[in-house]
């Protein structure tokens, strides 16, 4: 099951072109993954003992200007120390970016079991 919300694009995203700078993507992913940790978990994502292990974007389109993204998250994966989530990036009815990241479970030891609500709302929501 996909999860959506809108990521404000703000003024402070810009390059000096105008331009969404590539590293905002990545807070634009953090953004619709916290509000999936919320919504969908009910925790925040800070409570959730996870760490970001891996992160990859493919840039499509630029994003010109201010506006709202539409941030799209799968979760791909449920693994038993981590997620996988999926991301799609729309702006102005046009994708301009899609990527991964996977989320590990971390102790104080290291990788450890997903909490089961944390498992739970992943099955929930996995996309084959």
């Amino acid at each position: 099951m996909t999860f959506e919300t809108t990521v404000p694009v703000r003024y402070r995203d810009l390059d000096p072109m105008g331009h969404v700078n590539n590293a905002v993507y990545a807070t634009y992913f953090e953004a619709v993954r916290t509000a999936f940790f919320r919504e969908v978990v009910g925790i925040e994502l800070a409570d959730s003992q996870a760490a970001l292990a891996s992160l990859s974007i493919d840039f499509r389109a630029p994003i010109e200007g201010t506006g709202t993204v539409r941030a799209v998250l799968d979760v791909t994966d449920v693994g038993t120390t981590s997620l996988t989530f999926g991301y799609e990036l729309h702006y102005e009815d046009r994708l301009v970016a899609e990527g991964q990241t996977v989320q590990v479970a971390v102790g104080e030891d290291g990788p450890e079991p997903l909490p089961e609500s944390v498992r739970e709302a992943g099955e929930r929501h996995l996309v084959e």
